[in-house]
């Protein structure tokens, strides 16, 4: 299930189950980056309270910490279409990445660029 991730990405956690709202089959996954300091997630947007039917793309930096913080990247109609999103989001952070001083301006960097690709 890695493969189609880059290398300095891994998958944390894979689910699909069925949804009782909607009778679909719904899917969920987040990935870590090496460092541990970042962690992204595609999920269905009503996980997290918002009626808007569809997947979010989700990142939370520093998890698990006192001074975490999750920003909602896009908002799309499709698992396929949000994980491929969250794969463009993962090479744009590692083009950038230079160690832990950077993460902030990798962060920045990779969503600009996902949010405003089309």
């Amino acid at each position: 299930m890695n493969a189609d991730v880059p290398l300095e990405w891994s998958v944390e956690e894979s689910q699909t189950y069925d949804s009782s709202v909607t009778g679909r089959e719904m899917e969920y996954r987040t990935y870590r980056h090496e460092s541990g300091d970042l962690r992204i997630k595609v999920a269905p947007a009503s996980l997290d309270g918002h009626d808007r039917p569809g997947y979010a793309l989700t990142t939370t930096s520093y998890p698990g910490l006192g001074f975490s913080e999750t920003t909602r990247i896009r908002t799309v109609l499709t698992f396929r279409r949000c994980n491929r999103i969250a794969r463009r989001f993962m090479n744009l952070f590692v083009a950038r990445y230079d160690g832990p001083g950077s993460l902030e301006d990798a962060l920045e960097y990779a969503t600009r660029r996902t949010r405003t690709h089309r």
